[in-house]
C-alpha cells in the first residue's frame, strides 16, 4: 500500500505492485516506453541478463575436493575478474552457484557470498547454497540460512549415487525447501534424467531448476535419447530448465550449428516462461569465454521476439528466485 497525504486535500491510498509481477503495458507513452523496456530486461534492443550460474572459487578460505582434478579450473576466480567482464557483456546482476565445497565449509562458502554482496554496487543480488538433504540436520540447517542472502539451494547429484535422491529422508527435505518457497536446482548428468523426474514427482510442492540443460552429450552426439528424456521432465509445471555453459560439453571445435538443436529442444520443451541463463562460469571457459558464451547466446536467441528475450535474460529469474524486490 502506498499512501499520499496533504493536510490541506487529505489522503490517496493505493495499492500497488513491482514491475516485474505486471502485465505488459498496452497503451500510451510508447507503451510506456516498452513497458520501461521490459523492466530493465533491455538497453538499446539488447537484452541485459541475470546471470543465474556464478562460480567463485577462493581456495584460501573454502576446500573444493573436486578441483584436483580439473586443473584448468584450479586456481582462484575471483569476483573482481568476472564482475569486469560482466558488467561489459550486459550482464547486470548475478546468482552465486555453490561449487559443490567441502560440507564443512558450506557456512563458509555463504559468508563469502554475502561479503561479495555487501561491495558497494555489488552486481551479486543472492546464492544458491550448497545443501545436504540427506543429512538429519538439514531443517536446523535451512534455519540458519539469512534468506536475504540465500534464494535456493543446490545438491549436486552427478557424482553421487543414483538412489541418493531417492531416499525418503532426502526427498522429505527437498519438500522442506518447497514449503519454504524456495527452489531446487537439479545438476544431474543426461543418463540420470529419469531419476530427476522421480525425485520431482515426489516433491511436486517444490519449484525446480534443471542445470545445463540437462548436460547433454554434445561432442558425443547424445542428442536423441536425451531429447526424449527432457521432453518427459518439461511435462511437469514445475521444472524450469537452466540454459548454461553449454559450450563445455561441445568440445573444444564447437559452432552456434553444435549448439543449436540442443538450445531450441529446451526452450520448445520448456516453452519461453520456464527457461532462464546462466553463464557457469568460470566451467564455460573449458572450450570457451564468458564473453563467447554470451556472443552465442545472442545469436541463438536472435529470432526471439523482445518480450521472449527479455523472460530469459531475466524476467523468469526474478520470478523463480524472487528477486524482483531486491
Amino acid at each position: 500500500m502506498v499512501t499520499i497525504s496533504n493536510p490541506a486535500l487529505g489522503a490517496l491510498v493505493d495499492t500497488v505492485r513491482y514491475a516485474p509481477d505486471c502485465a505488459l503495458w498496452t497503451f500510451g507513452a510508447g507503451a510506456l516506453m516498452k513497458t520501461l523496456r521490459l523492466v530493465a530486461c533491455f538497453e538499446g534492443g539488447i537484452a541485459m541478463f541475470i546471470d543465474t550460474h556464478l562460480h567463485l572459487i577462493a581456495r584460501d578460505r573454502i576446500s573444493y575436493p573436486w578441483l584436483q582434478n580439473v586443473p584448468a579450473l584450479d586456481r582462484d576466480w575471483t569476483f573482481e575478474a568476472y564482475e569486469t567482464v560482466a558488467r561489459r557483456i550486459g550482464i547486470t546482476g548475478a546468482l552465486h552457484m555453490e561449487c559443490d565445497c567441502a560440507a564443512q565449509d558450506i557456512a563458509a562458502e555463504n559468508r563469502f557470498v554475502a561479503q561479495m554482496m555487501m561491495r558497494d554496487d555489488s552486481l551479486l543480488i543472492g546464492g544458491i547454497s550448497a545443501a545436504r538433504p540427506e543429512d538429519e540436520g538439514f531443517a536446523p540447517f535451512l534455519d540458519r540460512c539469512d534468506a536475504a542472502q540465500i534464494k535456493g539451494f543446490r545438491r549436486v547429484l552427478h557424482v553421487m549415487p543414483d538412489d541418493l535422491s531417492r531416499d525418503d529422508a532426502f526427498r522429505a527435505n527437498i519438500r522442506l525447501i518447497g514449503g519454504r518457497g524456495l527452489p531446487f536446482d537439479i545438476c544431474v548428468a543426461a543418463r540420470q534424467l529419469d531419476i530427476a523426474a522421480e525425485l520431482v514427482d515426489a516433491c511436486d510442492n517444490t519449484t525446480f531448476v534443471l542445470d545445463h540443460c540437462g548436460v547433454p552429450d554434445i561432442a558425443g552426439g547424445g542428442y536423441a535419447d536425451w531429447s526424449s528424456r527432457i521432453a518427459d521432465l518439461a511435462r511437469r509445471p514445475h521444472v524450469n530448465a537452466k540454459i548454461s555453459g553449454v559450450s563445455a560439453y561441445a568440445g573444444p571445435d564447437w559452432t552456434l550449428d553444435h549448439l543449436r538443436p540442443y538450445v531450441e529442444h529446451i526452450i520448445d520443451s520448456f516453452g519461453w516462461d520456464r527457461v532462464v541463463w546462466g553463464s557457469d562460469s568460470p566451467v564455460c571457459t573449458l572450450h570457451a569465454s564468458l564473453e563467447q558464451w554470451m556472443a552465442a547466446t545472442q545469436a541463438l536467441i536472435a529470432g526471439a521476439s523482445v518480450t521472449e528475450r527479455g523472460k530469459l535474460a531475466a524476467g523468469n529469474a526474478r520470478r523463480i528466485w524472487d528477486l524482483a524486490r531486491d
